[in-house]
């Protein structure tokens, strides 16, 4: 199963490609000063194949008088392994930038057995999106963090374990893998985030619909009802957890189009999908 979901993560990117027109962007390393912690691979050259991926932003901004000061982390998904960079990436500035929101993705690196690195490859990006925010045209309260898969828990994690100064204002979750009970979640992202021998604090801790509060940001969560790979019950707990805590959230279930669809052509739902998105952004205060 491992290998299969790999090899339709790099076919949907292949048929993905990069179709869209992208903006102008540059980047950023997180870490100028040297890394805070390490996965053990981090310190060997970067090699994308060897799951080994430079800790850095790329920065897509609107043009000045289009910019309607909404900024949003793009956190791809991969299982934790790789990185699906184009259509749960990059590709999202085509459709973002457009819309005025400054759109920046987030390369970070693997777990490799210490689920603190991706974390803090995360929270490092929100600080400096925040820090940057009146050079960027960015409304420091309208950050938003967007995830796909284990990059939805990623997404997720961030928004239900960060205080307020590295907490996004809103999440846009895709198809997330957001549980880390082995009944319901993604194996292999629970592994290479928790590892194997995980303790039932660990997965609680890490289970995020039970780390929900009322400060946890406003999220709409968009997933294939036929998804093959991460259990659809992840969004619905994270869902009625959020409506539980009071929290404003919507969820987007289209009926086929399995796992891993983002914002690829390929996607049959697209551009309902794209609709949905945006009503709910532009409803957002």
């Amino acid at each position: 199963m491992r290998k299969i979901s790999i090899v339709l993560f790099m076919l949907a990117t292949a048929l993905c490609s990069f179709a869209q027109q992208l903006p102008e962007s540059f980047d950023i390393d997180l870490w100028q000063n040297g890394l805070p912690n390490t996965n053990g691979i981090d310190h060997q050259p970067w090699d994308d194949k060897q799951r080994n991926f430079k800790p850095s932003i790329r920065v897509y901004l609107p043009e000045k008088d289009k910019a309607n000061g909404k900024a949003i982390l793009v956190v791809p998904g991969g299982g934790y392994r790789m990185l699906s960079i184009s259509q749960e990436g990059h590709l999202w500035a085509a459709e973002l930038v457009p819309q005025g929101i400054a759109t920046i993705v987030l390369s970070y690196r693997m777990p490799n057995g210490n689920k603190e690195v991706p974390m803090s490859d995360a929270t490092e990006a929100m600080r400096l999106i925040r820090a940057n925010a009146e050079k960027w045209n960015i409304d420091a309260t309208k950050i938003g963090i967007m995830g796909s898969s284990a990059g939805g828990h990623l997404a997720s994690t961030i928004a239900t374990h960060n205080d307020e100064a590295t907490r996004p204002n809103f999440q846009i979750l895709f198809y997330p893998v957001i549980s880390m009970d082995k009944s319901i979640t993604h194996m292999d992202s629970h592994n290479c985030f928790l590892g194997e021998n995980a303790t039932e604090e660990q997965e609680r801790e890490y289970s995020n619909h039970l780390q929900v509060t009322a400060q946890t940001p406003p999220a709409i969560i968009l997933l294939s009802d036929d998804d093959f790979l991460v259990p659809p019950a992840n969004s619905a707990e994270y869902y009625l957890a959020l409506k539980k805590a009071k929290v404003k959230a919507s969820m987007h279930v289209y009926p086929s189009g399995g796992h891993g669809w983002g914002c690829g052509n390929f996607f049959r739902y697209k551009k309902e999908m794209m609709q949905d998105l945006k009503i709910w952004l532009d409803e957002l205060k």
